[in-house]
């Protein structure tokens, strides 16, 4: 599953599953990111190309968020 490119073509259940994809991948990224650190043995171009994939993840989470949380007029 890649980047969504057009949410509003895409119903709220394939939304949903796609959401819960992108956070799986957000937190293994997280925890990849994690242990290199510990281990010591990552290179900075690694750690930079895992840190922008996890940006780009939190983008696309957040994008799909904000399409299934319905907006409320106050």
């Amino acid at each position: 599953m890649n980047a969504p490119t057009d949410l509003s073509m895409k119903t709220d259940e394939v939304l949903r599953v796609e959401l819960e994809v992108f956070r799986r991948q957000h937190r293994d990224l997280d925890e990849a990111i994690e242990a290199l650190h510990e281990k010591g043995t990552a290179d900075q171009l690694t750690l930079r190309r895992l840190k922008k994939e996890k940006l780009r993840l939190k983008d696309i989470i957040r994008l799909i968020e904000d399409r299934l949380t319905p907006d409320i007029i106050a």
